[in-house]
């Protein structure tokens, strides 16, 4: 690769261009601290220094029929996650207005499963419709591999966006789950789309996967448009199949947010779950490409509060706003 340089991919990318999964591969071994300062130019040129940051809440947990290995809710696993139904419609809304009160101006609902039910979605779609006349902040949900049909339910109630992660490559998502199949996400992501909905999908980092996985899961989201990317980090859960894996550390999710970044640059790359494991809690992710957070409690595991998130975005001088609307 002698004829590739990272500030002449630097300078394709700024210009409009689109880097091949070759330089993205070179990309990924090239020297840190230069990678990131290019990745973090890259960023300023396509979002400036807005900021989009989130919070999401358990609104239906555990005894998921799904086999992820990474996950405390799946029925396959014995980690000894909390285990409740839908949550009320009162008990949503009331956590959407302490998240505006903070500055929040993005809330997703996120439930366990395959996929919510018909009636499940229609008890939800009253909630929504409530939120966003009385709270006024966008609403995200992240039900599962739902149908078309569904979405343009929720879409009708006023949410803005669908969450699915992809979790990693293709190639490497049948050593993560065998009770679904990448396609499967792939095909719901489509039928959010066709609903007319926003995506926001991404991964997990530290699953076992190769540099290689992570550049072709990326590449999988450019080619689908997607303009909202969380970036997982692995956090071991006891009672996993993944519980004595390895954590990624600080400088390798530097890495992997400056690489997605030039594959990426208009995306809103999304710090997500195991930040909290991270000791600066992300912010030298967010000088080397991240420019987005899921912030306050994740789903089974600790986060950070959104006083903190917004204390320290003020420091690294972001504004919050809403990315890629």
């Amino acid at each position: 690769m002698n004829d590739l340089n990272l500030y002449d991919l630097a300078e394709k990318v700024i210009g409009g261009g689109e880097i091949s999964r070759r330089e993205a591969l070179f990309l990924y071994d090239q020297p840190l601290e230069e990678l990131c300062r290019c990745a973090d130019r890259i960023r300023r040129s396509f979002c400036s220094n807005r900021f989009d940051i989130c919070t999401i809440i358990n609104a239906k947990s555990g005894r998921c029929s799904e086999n992820c290995r990474f996950c405390a809710q799946s029925s396959h696993n014995h980690t000894g996650a909390a285990s409740y139904p839908l949550l009320s419609g009162e008990e949503i809304l009331a956590q959407a207005k302490r998240d505006r009160e903070q500055g929040i101006l993005r809330f997703s609902i996120v439930t366990s499963g395959k996929r919510l039910s018909d009636r499940e979605v229609d008890l939800l779609c009253p909630v929504i419709r409530t939120i966003r006349e009385e709270v006024g902040i966008s609403v995200c949900v992240s039900l599962g591999l739902l149908h078309e049909s569904q979405f343009a339910k929720l879409k009708n109630a006023g949410v803005s966006r669908v969450h699915n992660n992809l979790e990693t490559s293709g190639r490497y998502f049948p050593r993560i789950c065998t009770t679904h199949t990448f396609e499967e996400k792939v095909q719901a992501i489509r039928a959010a789309m066709r609903a007319g909905l926003s995506v926001c999908s991404g991964g997990i980092m530290g699953l076992g996967e190769t540099p290689e996985d992570r550049v072709d899961m990326a590449l999988t989201l450019r080619s689908l448009n997607i303009e909202s990317v969380p970036v997982n980090m692995l956090n071991p859960i006891p009672g996993t199949p993944l519980e004595s894996s390895a954590l990624l550390t600080e400088n390798d999710m530097r890495r992997i947010v400056a690489v997605y970044r030039f594959i990426l640059p208009r995306a809103s790359i999304r710090l997500a779950g195991g930040r909290g494991l991270l000791k600066d809690k992300g912010r030298s992710c967010f000088l080397s490409g991240a420019n987005a957070a899921i912030s306050g409690e994740m789903l089974t595991t600790a986060g950070i509060t959104a006083g903190s998130d917004m204390e320290m975005l003020k420091e690294l001088g972001y504004e919050a706003g809403l990315c890629n609307e």
